[in-house]
């Protein structure tokens, strides 16, 4: 049944009008404006890029989910995920929000690290083994993610990885090995072919995303994640890890010639 509006009271009908104003207000999304709105179709949601693991440091879950919904002594730090030592896995952020977890920090031609990932972390203080629940977890979370929002499966990254000279999680002790198994993150393959003479290490290792302003906690941050130390020089067999990822990120065919070597890095 509908009633014409020339019978409604005169307060009644101004409320009704203001009621449609607001929903139209709120069904238009924000623009500037200096220019005049003319919506396109043509467009979707901006999606995160890649995925950024964290170690809490931290010795519960508990302690961990108070710290990511206030703040802690540096100031206020969420996540998008937190997945516990019981495998437990807890949301505190929606995945198209922008979560505090990342900082300052750089990974190849990505700045703004916050706005371009998913940040998940861990259930660890530092110094401990990865619980097997968790890694079961993370894998399960990793394929959904992955999956649901397009994200490659090689661009799974450490906080340390994307801000070495102030992060070092998660620890040595993370099983990237584990995740490589599952598909997940880059790794290098069992049987790499030694490098090409002239192949510029420091120009691979950039290639893969490390900044290298400051090279030994780049470097600490590659064998932290590659090879389970923290070494700030070059070690036996870099070259070699170097080279395997520069070729699958380059996706090279099997037989092709290798790419000429950059210049050494002044």
């Amino acid at each position: 049944m509908t009633f014409p509006f020339r019978s409604w009271h005169p307060l009644a009908f101004a409320l009704a009008v203001s009621v449609l104003a607001a929903a139209g207000c709120a069904s238009a999304p924000p623009h500037n404006p200096l220019a005049q709105w003319h919506p396109s179709p043509n467009y979707n949601e901006r999606r995160a890029q890649l995925i950024v693991l964290h170690h809490t440091q931290q010795d519960s879950v508990e302690r961990s989910l108070l710290t990511l919904r206030t703040r802690n002594s540096q100031g206020q730090v969420s996540a998008h995920y937190l997945i516990g030592e019981d495998g437990r896995i807890y949301q505190l952020v929606a995945e198209d929000q922008r979560a505090w977890h990342a900082g300052a920090g750089r990974w190849g031609d990505i700045w703004d690290l916050n706005s371009t990932s998913i940040g998940i972390e861990i259930d660890n203080d530092g110094s401990e083994p990865f619980a097997e629940p968790q890694i079961q977890s993370l894998l399960k979370l990793l394929g959904d993610i992955t999956t649901r929002l397009g994200i490659p499966r090689y661009m799974i990254v450490a906080h340390g990885d994307i801000a070495p000279t102030r992060k070092t999680d998660p620890s040595v002790l993370f099983p990237w090995a584990r995740l490589a198994q599952a598909g997940f993150g880059l790794w290098p393959r069992d049987d790499r072919p030694a490098p090409p003479p002239g192949f510029d290490a420091w120009a691979a290792l950039r290639l893969v995303g490390y900044d290298l302003r400051e090279p030994g906690a780049a470097l600490a941050a590659f064998h932290r994640h590659f090879r389970g130390n923290e070494m700030r020089e070059w070690q036996r067999g870099d070259a070699e890890i170097l080279y395997d990822l520069q070729r699958q990120l380059m996706a090279l065919p099997e037989g092709a010639p290798p790419p000429p070597a950059a210049p050494p890095l002044r």
